[in-house]
């Protein structure tokens, strides 16, 4: 094995492995990475068995085609402290020892055999179908942070994804909640797909934001009975599912919420931030006292203090509710307009919240109590 690779690259795809490998596994395999050069690509695996991670990098000088595994965070540690786009070389120096070189470094990692690696041959679904990284990327972002972090409840743990259809159009849908806010987001897709609902797993879709917020073109996804694949040019990301029942989250949707709160976007974003800085939780309640066309926000803090601020909005009626100032802010940061519309009903009921620049997203957030 006896190849030459850009540092630029390498450090490129040895930072998405990071996001891959479990910090403290129990089988040294899976802190590696498998490197195999041949047919003038390096091709770069990732997995902690849940998750795979293939990338190509594409016309490097191969002198002598080989495989084998070295520790991917150790890798990753030297290669981003070298030159930016230097020449790195690589060769097998002595049993189980890989050599790199640069400029005036020298170093000899430990290696495991490639055969050692786990690597699964998965049969995907033919009928697969594409989706623009951006149209993704968004539905991903709009939905990620309601993503529920009770272990109990796994089938919380990730995105429900599933296709719909409204008027003979069909749309690619994504749900999520932890039961105390949640997100909905769709796209429309060109066509009738042979897509089954999915739950995608939270460490898999942060992985695949990741690579979207660099990658313009189309991905292209095809599922397996238990498994999911994104390929995106160079890229491959292979994911287990979730396997549990999505919640019926339809039923949730607050369906007789009239007063309808209408505030600039950025106003009160800016507001509900600066506001709930006074408290060091941030779960704590930031309360609206509404009157008409006046938005009274206070947070208070038996252990910090208190702050209050008073926004001018479109409202009509009388309203004292409460809400974690963390969820509001969460939502507002992924709306598109310049407006934020929420329509309440009572104390206690549920707050439906809707972007006027994005007909496609609702989100739900439940009132604190008190």
């Amino acid at each position: 094995m006896k190849f030459s690779v850009n540092q630029q690259d390498l450090q490129k795809s040895l930072n998405y492995c990071q996001g891959v490998i479990e910090k403290r596994s129990t089988l040294p395999i899976l802190s590696n990475i498998l490197l195999n050069a041949s047919n003038s690509k390096l091709t770069i695996t990732a997995t902690d068995l849940d998750l795979i991670f293939i990338n190509e990098i594409k016309d490097i000088e191969i002198q002598e085609e080989g495989i084998t595994t070295t520790t991917s965070s150790i890798l990753y540690d030297i290669i981003r402290k070298f030159s930016s786009g230097k020449k790195i070389n690589f060769s097998f120096s002595g049993e189980n020892k890989l050599q790199l070189e640069s400029e005036k470094s020298v170093f000899h990692l430990n290696c495991i055999s490639a055969s050692e690696f786990p690597i699964t041959d998965e049969d995907f679904n033919q009928n697969q179908f594409s989706i623009k990284s951006k149209t993704l990327l968004k539905l991903l972002n709009k939905c990620k942070f309601s993503v529920s972090n009770d272990e109990t409840r796994h089938y919380l743990s990730g995105i429900f994804f599933h296709q719909t259809q409204i008027e003979d159009k069909n749309f690619l849908t994504a749900a999520s909640t932890d039961s105390h806010r949640m997100s909905i987001s769709k796209v429309r897709l060109n066509e009738k797909i042979d897509f089954e609902p999915i739950i995608l797993p939270k460490k898999t879709i942060f992985q695949l934001c990741s690579l979207l917020e660099d990658f313009a073109g189309d991905v292209k996804i095809s599922n397996a009975k238990s498994k999911i694949k994104f390929e995106l040019n160079n890229s491959i990301l292979i994911s287990k599912l979730i396997d549990g029942k999505f919640p019926n989250y339809i039923q949730v949707i607050p369906k007789n919420n009239q007063k309808k709160l209408e505030i600039d976007l950025n106003l009160f974003l800016n507001s509900v931030d600066r506001v709930a800085s006074v408290s060091l939780d941030k779960k704590d309640g930031v309360k609206f006292n509404l009157t008409k066309d006046k938005l009274n926000l206070s947070v208070n803090n038996a252990n910090s203090g208190d702050g209050k601020e008073t926004l001018n909005v479109k409202f009509d009626h009388e309203l004292d509710i409460s809400f974690n100032s963390r969820y509001l802010i969460d939502v507002a940061s992924q709306l598109d307009g310049d407006k934020i519309e929420m329509f309440l009903n009572d104390t206690g009921s549920p707050a439906l919240i809707k972007d006027p620049a994005d007909f496609d997203s609702i989100f739900v957030v439940m009132p604190m109590k008190g």
